[in-house]
């Protein structure tokens, strides 16, 4: 038996619902209620539409993998995290927001250089990255923001170091990145934002094609640029994709993940005793679940009519996948609010699940390895050098953090 749910958009809950101030880690109180709920339940979004919203394991990975919902975000009914991303949503469009085939046709032109091989090659660099800001940090004075002195110029070095794109502008990237993933950048803010980064890259593409180097950027310019494949502004607003997600969402993973260590000393003993390949792999994936930074839900739009878990999902209606709860599901991760970095996290869906989930997580994963297996031996005794209660979370993000993580040793 199924049913279509109907409510005043006025009597819902809306989405993304507050976290708990007492527990920044968990998922929203109210979220984890709808966990419980055994049919899915809609929800109210900025723009007064009321998308369904998934929260159980097995139905999140299912609907992400189910090719009758579209990632397109031109499609009406697509529930838009944000005005400002709506927007923005045109000047931006790139493989993320497609559906097959465009979406694997560009997807292919930038897979190679994230292969798990690539990033076997890539770590001894990365390591050198990371030896190196720490050293810094160890030659400066105390206390030391952590974000900006090692966090964000982690991952920022390393994607530069793949696309080819100058490290020396990094501020002017990271500037308007933060613009694209915080939900309360105006619409004209979005659209600024995303029209400087996509005329920076395609002037670099022009560069490249002119000159090219042994980068991800070269290859697009002198293979599917030239040879038609690919325009140039397309290309150019695939490299704003990888830029910014290839900094911004590991650079979080860094600073909470090493906040959410030092608030669980045990765990953190675990990573301080050694750096065993595998444990350290393990703790990744653990603290991958357990923080699940990608808060505002995986967006989707149903393309025809489909019932699932007790209702009738109709043509066009939104859909809200929330990572967050999915990867705190009891049913497949038990006593899934401790952060236990000796648990097999493995079938987490931080990453997303099915065709579009994210290209970038080998990328991902070695660098936080580099980073968790590192950091914390070669500082010891670091600890925060503020009180947990006056940092100041990413609530307005479309990715969770902090903006400040102030520590000393």
């Amino acid at each position: 038996m199924t049913e279509t749910v109907s409510h005043s958009p006025e009597d819902l809950d809306e989405f993304p619902m507050p976290r708990a101030a007492t527990c920044p880690f968990d998922p929203a109180p109210a979220l984890r209620t709808r966990q419980v709920e055994p049919s899915l339940s809609r929800v109210r979004i900025w723009d007064g539409s009321t998308p369904w919203l998934v929260t159980r394991h097995e139905q999140v990975r299912a609907l992400l993998a189910d090719r009758r919902l579209s990632s397109d975000v031109t499609r009406p009914g697509f529930p838009h995290v944000s005005p400002g991303s709506k927007a923005g949503s045109e000047i931006r469009r790139s493989f993320l927001n497609m559906d097959d085939p465009e979406h694997s046709r560009m997807r292919r032109m930038v897979t190679a250089p994230f292969a798990i091989r690539k990033m076997r090659e890539l770590r001894p660099a990365v390591q050198r990255i990371v030896d190196g800001l720490i050293d810094d940090l160890l030659a400066g004075p105390k206390p030391v923001e952590l974000v900006q002195e090692f966090a964000l110029p982690v991952p920022s070095l390393v994607i530069c170091a793949l696309l080819g794109v100058p490290y020396a502008d990094h501020d002017l990237f990271q500037r308007h990145t933060k613009v694209l993933v915080r939900r309360t950048s105006t619409p004209e803010e979005v659209a600024a934002a995303s029209t400087a980064l996509t005329d920076y890259l395609e002037a670099l593409l022009a560069e490249k094609q002119t000159h090219p180097e042994d980068d991800l950027l070269s290859d697009l310019a002198t293979r599917q640029v030239v040879t038609g494949q690919l325009s140039r502004r397309d290309a150019a607003r695939t490299g704003v994709l990888l830029l910014a997600a290839g900094h911004e969402t590991t650079a979080n993973m860094i600073e909470l993940g090493t906040l959410a260590l030092l608030r669980n000393p045990d765990q953190l003993d675990v990573l301080r005793a050694g750096d065993d390949p595998k444990t350290v792999a393990g703790a990744v994936e653990e603290l991958l679940r357990y923080l699940t930074i990608v808060h505002s839900g995986r967006r989707r739009v149903a393309l025809e009519d489909i019932t699932y878990a007790g209702v009738t999902i109709r043509a066009g209606d939104g859909i809200v996948l929330a990572g967050e709860t999915a990867n705190r599901d009891p049913d497949v991760f038990p006593d899934p609010d401790r952060l236990d970095l000796g648990r097999d996290a493995r079938r987490h869906v931080a990453f997303g699940f099915g065709v579009h989930q994210c290209l970038g997580q080998p990328l991902a994963r070695m660098e936080l390895q580099v980073v968790y297996s590192t950091l914390y031996r070669r500082v010891p005794t670091l600890a925060l050098a503020t009180g947990i209660e006056r940092l100041e979370f990413k609530h307005d993000g479309a990715v969770f953090g902090v903006y400040e993580l102030p520590v000393t040793w």
